[in-house]
């Protein structure tokens, strides 16, 4: 019988294959350093982010320009209205639109009372000016009459004072008695008395009627105030335009019924634009009159400065008026749209970064990287513009930090950049 092979078969165990030595390190120091990194991270990161998805910035030395930005449009500083002088019919010469001078008669107001009233008062004018003709010759007549008087009375003292003297003369020769003698004195008294009271009676008939023919004057003067109040009256009846511009808006109907002090239409002065902005209510406290503003209008760069500021705060905006430094700017147009900006405040060589959502947790943290982390950092912010905010602590100048909103960190301490 023929025996099988199992007695000739053998056992041989294979030999493990060995690496080389070179790429067994490698595969070592790998292991390690992703083990020794997960382990790092797993300790300091609980979660990571996508770094494309992030908003970086690095803290910067710098001029920092403390401004706050605002909207607004152009309004006219000069737009005077036209009012009705007197109650009446207005006659409306213009239109909404219409290019106006200054002095071109816009509107006419007719009034049937204020006419009449004037005629009426022309006419007692003429009445009291005939009346003072009158008593001007009544006082020359008068003067003539105490004339005469005085006249006479001043013949009848020469006569007198001639008999008296014959007298004298007479007596001294004994041709006449002692009583024509005294008669002839008593002649000449009473003439140097008649003489006197006519000079007296004279001057105060000339005083009376110098009184008269004043008051007569005075009425006249008067009366004459009376036509030229109701002539100006009259003449503003023809409401002239008060600058040069065009016609906004009309605000009554041709031929309507006007009462006296009713506004009629608006001009709008071409030649004085203003800048109205409304800023936020936060900033109300920091604004000042005389401020700097930087105004776009368009395409245009326009500088001027804050005039005016109101006093009320509607619906948290503060409205204020920018004055224009330079007027000849063109292609402007009554409430047309602007974007300003003004500057409250300049600060030099201060630390700053880029402002972006990261102030919305408070401005008190931030996430600043350090090679593939960001680590959560307490930082003091300060004032802040449009664009930069100060950083006053917990950062130094070169530090990268992430700006984007902090919402989606869930405030961890670190995290892991992908």
């Amino acid at each position: 019988m023929i025996k099988d092979t199992s007695g000739q078969d053998q056992v041989i165990k294979q030999k493990p294959k060995l690496l080389k030595p070179a790429l067994a390190i490698t595969l070592m120091l790998s292991v390690v350093t992703w083990t020794g990194f997960a382990m790092f991270n797993s300790d300091n990161a609980s979660m990571s982010i996508d770094k494309a998805q992030l908003q970086l910035a690095k803290v910067e030395r710098g001029n920092l320009v403390r401004d706050v930005a605002a909207t607004g449009k152009i309004v006219a500083a000069n737009a005077p209205k036209a009012y009705s002088p007197e109650q009446g019919f207005v006659s409306l010469n213009v239109k909404a639109g219409d290019t106006v001078e200054k002095g071109q008669v816009i509107a006419e107001v007719e009034s049937p009372e204020l006419n009449n009233s004037l005629k009426q008062q022309e006419s007692e004018l003429a009445r009291l000016k005939g009346e003072l003709a009158r008593s001007e010759l009544a006082s020359r007549r008068q003067a003539l009459a105490l004339t005469k008087t005085l006249d006479l009375a001043q013949v009848e003292l020469n006569a007198a004072e001639r008999e008296n003297r014959r007298a004298q003369l007479s007596i001294e020769k004994r041709l006449i008695s002692q009583i024509d003698l005294e008669k002839a004195v008593d002649d000449l008294a009473k003439a140097k008395l008649t003489y006197k009271h006519a000079q007296q009676e004279v001057e105060l008939a000339k005083d009376t009627l110098s009184f008269e023919l004043q008051s007569s004057k005075s009425q006249v003067a008067r009366q004459q105030l009376v036509v030229d109040e109701l002539q100006r009256k009259v003449g503003n009846l023809a409401i002239k335009a008060s600058v040069s511009g065009i016609v906004g808006n009309l605000l009554v109907q041709p031929k309507a019924m006007v009462v006296k002090n009713q506004a009629l239409l608006t001009l709008v002065d071409l030649s004085a634009f203003e800048a109205e902005l409304q800023v936020p209510e936060s900033y109300a406290n920091d604004l000042g009159i005389g401020m700097t503003v930087e105004l776009k209008i368009g395409s245009e760069q326009i500088t001027g400065q804050l005039s005016a500021i109101s006093p009320e705060v509607n619906n948290r905006e503060v409205t204020t008026r920018v004055r224009f430094e330079t007027s000849d700017i063109s292609n402007i147009r009554q409430n047309q749209r602007l974007s300003g900006r003004i500057l409250l405040e300049n600060r030099s060589d201060i630390l700053m970064v880029r402002r972006g959502g990261f102030l919305n947790a408070g401005g008190y943290v931030a996430y600043k990287i350090i090679g593939d982390l960001a680590q959560k950092t307490e930082i003091t912010t300060g004032v802040t513009s449009i664009n930069h905010v100060e950083v006053l602590a917990g950062l130094d100048a070169g530090d990268e930090i992430i700006i984007s909103n902090y919402d989606t960190f869930k405030n961890a301490d670190a995290l892991l950049l992908r």
